[in-house]
């Protein structure tokens, strides 16, 4: 029967422990690289990496569950907490199929669509900010990591404007989004793509030819477009492997083919060609939120039937907490029937056919799908999400083993997961 020994390395002693053929060390579950909680499970020949297994779980919140218990509007609050890093892109798949099932997807406001686009793009610029910055974090680039954040705020700056919050909006809602745009986010809006535009030359110079960067990413964690379709990777690594695969293209939503932008890729299939891509990604989003600006036209941003509609006129309190007392008593005042509707669609919510679909999008770390089933009632029956980084992380074995124990780090990072999404 054999015995496993359990020992703790503090430096400068490695060489007593690994002079084992096989030494296991757990990498996690806290670890930077990992963007959350996850464990990985090294196994080690010296600095060569053998075998890797991961554990997840450690984040689970049962976010799928607890929305067969909430109505089909409060079920928005839930899926934004998800990928955390992404939050618009969970609630718009998420209200894109609940609007498939009502059967009101074309009665979606032109300005409501054109408002999600706006913040989806917004949002893909932070999050690939998030990674690019972490991910020069966990190299070594300091400097990355600290203008990746600096410019990350600005984003959530203009989150805040509109959605009079930083994280798990709950904006989007079926039908259309909580409220329009405040007054003057338009001007800085373009004065943020202005400046961003200057400054994305600073990652560019930073990194594109550094000798260090590039020794620790090219050739790194190398993934070709065989293993992407054999485990279903998406996003940048899939594209980082030449294929200029994007659901805005394909399968359009919320009127992306009406936007001009183009599909970035690369063929190195490593993690340099993954941080690329989202360079490219990030000058695409600029353009598409130019042109977001120029496609607002006044209008509603709810769908007309009051059934449905969640009511879209809000205004928050002067504590920014709740809404303002003015617009209660106007609700209150209207009418009877808006009474009624408004008193009907918070205490219990409007009823869904009954049916089940499947709504993808594009998310920044690949295709984000939503499969929501209705029994007729006004919560959902079932709703499981596909989640890209859940799907993605299958490939950091691949993509590891045979490498140095280094190379985990930059294997995880270019794959960009949020555990928020993988543990659901």
């Amino acid at each position: 029967m054999s015995t496993v020994d359990t020992v703790t390395v503090q430096g400068g002693d490695w060489d007593s422990v690994a002079a084992d053929d096989r030494v296991v060390v757990n990498m996690g579950p806290q670890h930077p690289s990992t963007h959350g909680v996850l464990r990985l499970v090294l196994e080690l020949e010296g600095e060569t990496v053998t075998e890797l297994r991961y554990g997840i779980g450690y984040l689970h919140t049962g976010i799928e569950k607890n929305m067969e218990f909430r109505t089909w509007t409060q079920g928005v609050t839930f899926v934004t907490r998800m990928d955390y890093v992404a939050p618009f892109f969970n609630e718009v798949a998420y209200c894109l199929a609940v609007e498939k099932l009502l059967g009101v997807t074309e009665q979606v406001p032109e300005r409501a669509s054109v408002i999600r686009v706006l913040l989806m793009e917004l949002n893909r610029i932070s999050s690939h900010l998030v990674c690019i910055a972490t991910g020069g974090m966990e190299i070594g680039a300091l400097t990355v990591m600290t203008i990746g954040f600096r410019d990350r705020e600005l984003v959530l700056d203009l989150f805040e404007r509109i959605t009079g919050v930083r994280l798990n909006h709950a904006y989007i809602r079926p039908g259309g989004v909580a409220r329009d745009l405040p007054d003057g986010i338009e001007r800085e809006i373009a004065e943020f793509v202005r400046l961003m535009r200057d400054r994305i030359g600073e990652y560019e110079d930073l990194c594109n030819a550094n000798r260090i960067f590039l020794a620790r990413t090219q050739g790194i964690a190398y993934l070709d477009l065989t293993g992407c379709m054999a485990l279903g990777v998406t996003g940048p690594p899939l594209r980082a492997t030449g294929l200029a695969h994007d659901l805005r293209r394909s399968q359009p939503y919320c009127g992306y083919q009406d936007y001009e932008f183009e599909v970035g890729t690369r063929v190195t299939c490593d993690a340099y060609g993954r941080y690329r891509v989202r360079v490219d990604e990030i000058k695409q989003s600029l353009a598409i939120v130019e042109q977001c600006l120029d496609k607002l036209r006044p209008g509603p941003v709810m769908v007309a039937d009051k059934k449905i509609a969640w009511p879209a006129q809000l205004s928050v309190g002067r504590d920014g907490l709740g809404n303002d007392k003015a617009y209660v008593r106007e609700v209150m005042g209207r009418s009877m029937e808006a009474l009624i509707h408004h008193f009907k669609l918070v205490t219990e919510g409007f009823r869904v056919p009954a049916g089940q679909v499947y709504v993808p999008v594009e998310s920044p770390r690949g295709e984000l799908g939503v499969h929501v089933v209705s029994d007729g009632g006004t919560r959902p029956y079932r709703v499981h999400v596909r989640d890209p980084s859940f799907a993605n992380l299958q490939a950091v074995p691949l993509m590891s083993e045979g490498g140095s124990v280094a190379d985990v780090i930059v294997a995880v990072a270019s794959v960009d997961p949020v555990m928020g999404g993988v543990d659901r």
